[in-house]
């Protein structure tokens, strides 16, 4: 090589490690850029991970809280049945007699049913008729021209109401 090429040489040279500086340059600023965006992506992953976090932590309460409720439905569901089932049974030995005017038995509505009762069936009760409890339904009327009230009866032997309700039945 002459002399004179190595100036034109030196000159290229130069020129080329300009250009890489300035292409490194070029990279430093992306890589720069590139960094600050992965600082805010690893911020935003980080906030969207406690979000995460804190959706199952609720959606855990809240399939706890099912399963409560869920249990709490089957005990109210078999409940609502006992009650359903307690009341039907205790029903069962009352008895309902309509269209006796009111006052008719005075103050004892149970010693009025026993002896009422033997004279509207032609039945005789041995051991005699027991109340657990008899009453009129509803407040007292104060229209004489209205329906008289009902009077609900419970006896205490289921015997004698099915009896009565025979009877009843066939009249």
């Amino acid at each position: 090589m002459a002399d004179g090429d190595q100036p034109a040489t030196m000159e290229r040279i130069l020129q080329e490690i300009t250009a890489v500086s300035r292409r490194i340059e070029g990279m430093h600023a992306s890589i720069s850029s590139l960094t600050l965006e992965t600082k805010s992506i690893r911020t935003d992953i980080a906030g969207f991970h406690s979000w995460v976090m804190g959706l199952e932590h609720h959606v855990g309460t809240l399939e706890t809280h099912m399963s409560t409720t869920q249990d709490r439905d089957q005990d109210l569901s078999y409940l609502r049945s006992k009650v359903t089932d307690l009341e039907d049974r205790s029903r069962r030995d009352n008895i309902r007699l309509l269209g006796i005017p009111e006052n008719e038995e005075d103050t004892d509505v149970q010693a009025f049913l026993i002896s009422v009762i033997p004279k509207l069936t032609s039945l005789s009760f041995e051991p005699p008729l027991e109340f657990q409890r008899a009453h009129r339904v509803g407040p007292k009327r104060q229209d004489r021209a209205s329906r008289p009230r009902a009077i609900i009866a419970c006896l205490l032997r289921h015997s004698q109401t099915r009896k009565i309700l025979q009877v009843a039945r066939t009249h």
